[in-house]
Protein backbone atom coordinates (compact mmCIF):
# COMPACT_ATOMS: atom_id res chain seq x y z
CA UNK A 1 0.00 0.00 0.00
CA UNK A 2 2.63 2.57 1.00
CA UNK A 3 4.55 1.52 -2.30
CA UNK A 4 1.77 2.50 -4.46
CA UNK A 5 0.50 5.72 -2.81
CA UNK A 6 4.61 6.30 -3.20
CA UNK A 7 4.07 5.34 -6.95
CA UNK A 8 0.96 7.44 -7.46
CA UNK A 9 2.80 10.36 -6.38
CA UNK A 10 5.87 9.41 -8.70
CA UNK A 11 3.51 9.12 -11.54
CA UNK A 12 1.58 12.55 -10.48
CA UNK A 13 4.82 14.64 -10.02
CA UNK A 14 6.14 13.33 -13.35
CA UNK A 15 3.34 14.24 -15.70
CA UNK A 16 2.93 17.46 -13.50
CA UNK A 17 6.36 18.20 -14.89
CA UNK A 18 5.90 17.43 -18.33
CA UNK A 19 2.87 19.43 -18.12
CA UNK A 20 4.54 22.70 -16.83
CA UNK A 21 7.75 22.14 -19.54
CA UNK A 22 5.03 22.61 -22.57
CA UNK A 23 6.48 24.64 -25.08
CA UNK A 24 3.07 26.80 -25.11
CA UNK A 25 4.67 28.18 -22.12
CA UNK A 26 8.27 28.23 -22.23
CA UNK A 27 10.64 30.03 -19.99
CA UNK A 28 12.52 31.74 -22.17
CA UNK A 29 10.41 32.87 -25.54
CA UNK A 30 11.77 35.22 -27.62
CA UNK A 31 9.61 37.29 -30.42
CA UNK A 32 11.32 39.09 -33.45
CA UNK A 33 9.07 41.81 -35.07
CA UNK A 34 8.78 45.00 -37.58
CA UNK A 35 8.12 48.66 -36.06
CA UNK A 36 7.77 51.89 -37.33
CA UNK A 37 7.44 55.46 -36.18
CA UNK A 38 6.16 58.40 -38.09
CA UNK A 39 6.71 61.95 -38.65
CA UNK A 40 9.73 61.00 -39.75
CA UNK A 41 9.05 57.55 -40.81
CA UNK A 42 11.61 55.15 -39.11
CA UNK A 43 11.89 51.70 -39.17
CA UNK A 44 13.08 48.90 -37.27
CA UNK A 45 13.76 45.31 -36.81
CA UNK A 46 13.95 44.17 -33.18
CA UNK A 47 13.53 40.49 -30.78
CA UNK A 48 12.16 40.92 -27.23
CA UNK A 49 11.72 38.30 -24.54
CA UNK A 50 8.30 37.30 -24.44
CA UNK A 51 6.19 36.45 -21.20
CA UNK A 52 3.45 33.50 -20.20
CA UNK A 53 2.61 31.60 -23.31
CA UNK A 54 4.81 31.77 -26.14
CA UNK A 55 2.49 32.52 -29.07
CA UNK A 56 2.49 34.95 -31.81
CA UNK A 57 -0.54 36.21 -30.40
CA UNK A 58 0.83 37.09 -26.82
CA UNK A 59 4.20 38.43 -28.37
CA UNK A 60 1.93 40.98 -30.75
CA UNK A 61 -0.11 41.92 -27.32
CA UNK A 62 2.79 42.52 -25.14
CA UNK A 63 5.03 44.50 -27.75
CA UNK A 64 1.98 46.76 -29.65
CA UNK A 65 1.97 48.08 -25.58
CA UNK A 66 5.59 47.92 -24.90
CA UNK A 67 6.61 49.86 -28.49
CA UNK A 68 3.56 52.00 -27.86
CA UNK A 69 4.94 53.51 -24.69
CA UNK A 70 8.23 54.40 -26.47
CA UNK A 71 6.51 55.80 -29.58
CA UNK A 72 6.67 52.94 -31.63
CA UNK A 73 3.90 51.09 -33.56
CA UNK A 74 4.34 47.39 -33.90
CA UNK A 75 3.86 46.27 -37.79
CA UNK A 76 4.01 42.50 -37.03
CA UNK A 77 5.37 39.90 -35.05
CA UNK A 78 7.73 38.00 -37.60
CA UNK A 79 7.91 34.67 -34.98
CA UNK A 80 8.16 32.93 -31.96
CA UNK A 81 11.24 31.13 -30.92
CA UNK A 82 12.94 29.85 -27.87
CA UNK A 83 16.79 30.71 -26.68
CA UNK A 84 18.50 28.54 -30.01
CA UNK A 85 16.98 31.31 -31.79
CA UNK A 86 18.76 34.08 -30.55
CA UNK A 87 22.63 34.15 -31.32
CA UNK A 88 21.14 34.60 -35.22
CA UNK A 89 19.46 37.18 -34.92
CA UNK A 90 21.07 39.61 -32.15
CA UNK A 91 23.73 41.35 -35.72
CA UNK A 92 20.24 42.09 -37.56
CA UNK A 93 18.40 43.69 -34.41
CA UNK A 94 21.44 45.41 -33.63
CA UNK A 95 20.36 48.06 -30.61
CA UNK A 96 16.71 47.16 -31.29
CA UNK A 97 17.87 43.16 -29.76
CA UNK A 98 16.46 42.61 -26.26
CA UNK A 99 15.70 46.63 -25.93
CA UNK A 100 11.70 46.58 -25.65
Amino acid sequence: MKHTRLLLCAAALASFAGFSASPAFAADCYADYKAKQDSPLRLHYGVASVSGQCSKAAAQAQLAQRLSAQGWTLLNVVSVFGPEGLAQRKDSAGSNFLRF
